[in-house]
Formats: C-alpha cells, structure tokens, sequence
C-alpha cells in the first residue's frame, strides 16, 4: 500500500456537504485547504476537534484558508452536528469511504484489545498549488487547530 506524502498531489474529490450541495477540492484551487478527517459526528473528540477548528474559522479566514471536515457519516447528520455544536465550518459526507481510503485513512484500529477498521483522525494542509504541504497523523485533538493554523500562515 502506497502512502501520501508531503509535495504530492492531493486526491481530488468532489462530496455530498452539510446544508446541500457538494464540497471540491477543485472549488478550493489557489487558497490553501485544511482537510480534516475525523471518525464520527458527536463524539467527544471529534466533537472537541470540530468545535475548536470553527472558533479559528475567522483567523483561517484571514490567512486565506479553506477548513473542511470529512467524516464517513451522512450530510444529514453532518447538519444535526453543526446546529447541535453550532459550528461553522464545511463538513463533507464520505459515506462510501472513497475519499478516505484515497488519502489512505481505512486503518485497522484496536480499543480493549478488540480490533475493528476504522478512519484514523488526520489532516492534510494542501497549499494554493494542490500538493500536500504538511500531514498531522494520529492527531491528538488539545491545540490541533492552533498548530495547524500557525502551519497556514507559514505557508
């Protein structure tokens, strides 16, 4: 299995979104993206991650960036997440995992010893060119949005 990397070009996708319509990464082209991929909607992580990148939505903003969330879970529920949370951000709907396993995310995953498959919660930064600047992996939710903020702004 072949892995992403930093300077290749980020998979294309074109998703189901909260609210109705689609999300693109083609819609994005020339402004730097923040793509997040979280396991669930209403999870206490994925919650606290969810909640912590729509405070920074205006300083990403600024910094001329994009921020979606994708999840395996349906744009009808990505819409009850955001009124619940009131968040702000784009959520993107990957029910049949094309997405996710394009950036290679379907990973075995292993909690009270049981195994299971499952989306490892990364972000991808892709710069204005469309390759990959920087990858967080098995991120931990505490100062995520922050840090990948301040990678924005280096950019």
């Amino acid at each position: 299995m072949a892995d992403l990397d930093v300077g290749d070009l980020a998979p294309q996708f074109d998703l189901p979104r909260d609210g109705g319509g689609s999300l693109s990464l083609a819609a994005s082209a020339g402004k730097p993206v923040v793509l997040y991929f979280y396991p669930q909607d209403d999870t206490t992580s994925c919650t606290q991650e969810a909640i912590s990148f729509s405070r920074l939505r205006p300083e990403f903003e600024k910094a001329g960036a994009v921020v979606i969330g994708l999840s395996p879970d349906s744009a009808k529920k990505h819409d009850k997440f955001k009124s619940k949370y009131d968040l702000t951000i784009d959520l993107a709907a990957d029910e049949e995992r094309k997405v996710i396993e394009a950036y290679y995310l379907w990973v075995e995953k292993s909690m009270y010893g049981r195994k299971y498959m499952g989306v490892e919660r990364a972000t991808f930064l892709i710069g204005r060119d469309g390759r990959i600047a920087r990858i967080w992996r098995k991120v931990r939710v505490k100062g995520h949005a922050q840090a990948v903020l301040e990678a924005v702004r280096a950019l």
